[in-house]
């Protein structure tokens, strides 16, 4: 890719950062796969055995994220001054007690403040703080490295939702929740505590030449028409693609399908996040960030609409979940890229901070978001059909998203 100014030069990336990829490639996908996809095999057991309403569970989940997405930038800053070890340690460390908080929740009250303990380590333990790190650490090499990383992390839900499955018929609800808890402690915590070690030094001060100074402060980046039509988008875009993953468990569930094969569909959908993936960095090269930005969203809006529309046969069905976890296989990696492509690396965690906090907002509202639109329209196909317009909607807002001076090309 050519030089942009400002960012830091594109240097081969040290032994220390190639293990702490490793590294992340493991965390990140464990914390996915027991704070996230666990949740929607366990949501109606959880229902089933407290007498809590699916609705009102779903909604103490959605809280939780609220709570990661108000993080969101705090975050940013803080891993830019002190550096992803120390941030991704706390949030790994401060898991572990809030997961087994949620097991042994004697009531809604206290199910409740456990799931906003996990909503704030998530913030530290999410796709954010590991794309900053990436990004800081491997320069313009970063497409490779964040392509490596979700590869991996998008095997959470294939991992996960069918392991959280068997531990649920085993030990119920709670036993899984304790039993996630114990292999988070012996997984995350001493990797981000043995590995995060490549150097980390503080982003340049604003008017030292960064590629966000060169274009304004990153206030005024954050205020730029660009930055605003990126936001919107991608909130779009997230939204639409969370409220699938959690509720397309419902959705199957009211075609006649099985737990077990909802839990396969939604596990198959993490294979296709490996797949959409692997064709990201091809479509990198090939198209700009505008233009793959729309290309992207419009494909998240195209396989919701098709999951909307395809009840039967099973084979169909899968093969369309399939379809959808590539789009957002992909989504994920546009999310991690959009700002480097637009305003360079030097001030990257904190603007993609700021990005993602309406991000984790929508990602938060979600689940919720999906299950609550069900009742008023009729079921879960009709909601799927707006949350397809949805899609929609931030492919024409991407188109928005041109920065004043031209985004650098890869060169040949």
């Amino acid at each position: 890719m050519a030089a942009v100014p400002g960012a830091p030069a594109a240097v081969p990336a040290a032994p220390r950062a190639h293990r702490a990829l490793v590294a992340l490639c493991i965390t990140v996908t464990t914390s996915y796969g027991v704070l996230f996809y666990a949740f929607p095999v366990l949501a109606p057991a959880i229902s089933a055995d407290t007498g809590w309403s699916l609705t009102v569970v779903t909604a103490v989940f959605s809280g939780s994220q609220v709570v990661a997405g108000l993080g969101g930038a705090v975050v940013g800053r803080w891993l830019e001054a002190a550096g992803p070890r120390i941030v991704m340690s706390v949030g790994a460390v401060a898991a572990v007690p809030a997961l087994a908080a949620i097991a042994l929740a004697p009531g809604l009250w206290g199910f409740t403040a456990a799931w906003m303990l996990a909503g704030a380590t998530m913030a530290g333990l999410f796709y954010p703080p590991a794309f900053a790190a990436i990004t800081r650490w491997y320069g313009h090499g970063r497409v490779r490295a964040l392509t490596a990383l979700t590869l991996v992390a998008g095997l959470a839900s294939t991992i996960f939702a069918p392991l959280t499955a068997a531990l649920e018929h085993a030990v119920g609800w709670r036993g899984t929740y304790l039993a996630l808890a114990f292999i988070f402690a012996l997984i995350v915590v001493p990797l981000h505590l043995l590995a995060l070690t490549p150097p980390w030094r503080r982003a340049a001060d604003p008017g030292r030449g960064t590629v966000s100074t060169r274009a304004g402060a990153v206030g005024s980046v954050a205020a730029s028409r660009a930055f605003l039509a990126l936001t919107l988008a991608l909130t779009l875009g997230a939204f639409g693609v969370y409220a699938v993953v959690v509720n397309l468990v419902p959705l199957l569930d009211a075609r006649g399908f099985s737990a077990a094969t909802a839990a396969w569909a939604l596990g198959i959908g993490g294979i296709g996040q490996v797949l959409g993936r692997l064709a990201y960095a091809p479509l990198e090269r090939r198209a700009g960030p505008v233009a793959r930005s729309v290309a992207v969203l419009a494909a998240c809006s195209a396989t919701t609409g098709l999951l909307a529309m395809v009840a039967t046969p099973v084979a169909l069905v899968m093969a369309v979940a399939l379809l959808a976890g590539m789009a957002r296989g992909i989504f994920t990696l546009l999310q991690a890229t959009a700002v480097a492509d637009r305003w360079g690396t030097e001030r990257y965690a904190t603007l993609n901070g700021i990005l993602h906090t309406p991000l984790m907002l929508a990602i938060a509202l979600a689940p919720w978001g999906g299950a609550a639109l069900a009742g008023p329209l009729g079921g879960y196909p009709a909601t799927f059909a707006v949350l397809a317009g949805l899609g929609a909607l931030g492919a024409l807002a991407a188109g928005f998203t041109r920065t004043a001076a031209r985004s650098p090309r890869r060169s040949p």
